[in-house]
């Protein structure tokens, strides 16, 4: 049985343990986000085990068209990655990252919390505004802090949004350099990330698009100055 504030207050028994583990199901299902256990175990009383009891959910979805995956922090219902190519939708993508975006944030993901100053210093060319509005524009950067040096200059680290939409679990989910020469993305000699992150990253600019209009882009990007 459950109270009127949500919670299963009965929680012995195989039966209790059905609805225990259809409550969290339903919550999962309702949430626009992922779930950590925290946030679960709000709707539950003093002593049930939630953590199990996503444990089993995680189990029971294996091999199913979705699953139970933990990405940004929390759990939530994904269908198989194995059926991606039965789902796959083509459609026009009005907007895009130019390169200047996509290195700056690789640069933001790999060496975050990261100021502008140093972001230029990686790239060895100016970041204009433009380029970290369209960032935070798409949820995928924020503000995290100042740094304590003269001028306390905004730092700038990656978002849950990001994790969501590039399926991470953790920021040191990203591949590392050994990983990507292990697939063969990255030659033996040293690169710096934003000379991989064309290679690397999932949001590089679609090839069909003609190189003048790339560098007339990568112009625009970089003439904003500091």
């Amino acid at each position: 049985m459950s109270s009127s504030d949500g919670e299963i207050t009965d929680v012995s028994g195989a039966s209790d343990r059905a609805q225990q583990l259809r409550l969290i199901e339903a919550l999962l299902f309702a949430s626009a986000a992922p779930l950590d256990a925290a946030t679960i175990a709000e709707r539950f009383p003093d002593g049930a085990d939630v953590p199990a009891l996503i444990a089993e959910l995680e189990r029971e979805y294996r091999g199913r068209g979705v699953n139970l995956v933990f990405v940004a922090g929390g759990w939530t219902f994904r269908t198989a990655a194995d059926l991606a190519d039965k789902l796959g939708l083509e459609k026009v993508v009005p907007r895009r990252l130019s390169r200047a975006g996509i290195e700056t944030l690789a640069i933001i993901a790999y060496h975050q919390p990261v100021t502008r100053a140093e972001i230029e210093g990686i790239r060895g060319v100016a970041v204009s505004s433009g380029t970290l509005d369209v960032l935070m524009e798409t949820g995928w950067i924020a503000p995290v802090g100042r740094r304590e040096t003269p001028g306390r200059p905004v730092t700038w680290g990656t978002t849950d949004a990001f994790l969501l939409h590039f399926g991470l679990a953790d920021r040191r989910d990203l591949p590392g350099i050994e990983e990507l020469r292990a697939t063969g993305l990255v030659g033996l000699h040293p690169l710096t990330v934003a000379e991989t992150a064309a290679q690397t990253l999932p949001f590089a600019p679609a090839a069909a698009v003609e190189e003048r209009d790339r560098d007339e882009e990568e112009a625009e990007d970089d003439s904003g100055g500091a």
